[in-house]
């Protein structure tokens, strides 16, 4: 089985707010599938298990806020003996541009809370990422600025970034090498 998770923060208050991309990249999925995430509380997220292109998929939402995503993601993998190659997390990165993707197999937080929680809690950077670019504005304080909602311009950017996630998805379920899908999505956006 593989896990495929995007992180964001639980509420109305924050959907479609910049720190909620992988919430929105999940939710895609979900729709395209006719499928529903239902809360549940042994993972302390919304999880939907479904037969993706033949093989099983844990799409997941962790209902933590962000800075403890971690606690979810380590709950699921426990419980279904996900190994650590068969993650994949989605998530906001204030240091790209909004819609550019960068995928990475391993590496550190970057200063992202909810990837310093992952990391720390599974005792391992070496899980696959895909980092969706929401830009940064030095003139608002951080924390307001990824909790603030895009512009209509920069949403369609967005979407455009969010069906790539969607692909990339669909790639990683398959079993495709994740070097060729980054290969593809790194130098061609």
């Amino acid at each position: 089985m593989k896990l495929v998770v995007g992180l964001g923060n639980p509420g109305l208050k924050y959907q479609k707010t910049r720190h909620n991309v992988g919430f929105m990249v999940i939710d895609e999925i979900l729709k395209e599938a006719g499928v529903s995430a239902r809360f549940d509380a042994k993972f302390n997220a919304e999880v939907a298990v479904l037969n993706f292109q033949g093989k099983k998929l844990c799409l997941a939402k962790p209902s933590t806020f962000m800075n403890l995503s971690g606690e979810a993601i380590s709950k699921i993998m426990n419980y279904y003996d996900i190994p650590m190659e068969d993650l994949l997390v989605i998530v906001d990165d204030v240091n790209l541009e909004t819609g550019k993707l960068r995928l990475r197999e391993t590496g550190g937080h970057g200063g992202h809370n909810g990837l310093r929680n992952i990391i720390g809690l599974l005792h391992s950077e070496n899980f696959k990422r895909v980092r969706i670019g929401v830009d940064n504005n030095p003139n608002i304080p951080l924390d307001q600025y990824v909790l603030g909602q895009f512009t209509s311009d920069q949403f369609i950017t967005l979407s455009k970034a969010i069906m790539h996630s969607k692909t990339i998805v669909e790639m990683f379920v398959e079993g495709v090498s994740y070097k060729d899908i980054m290969t593809k999505f790194n130098t061609a956006l």
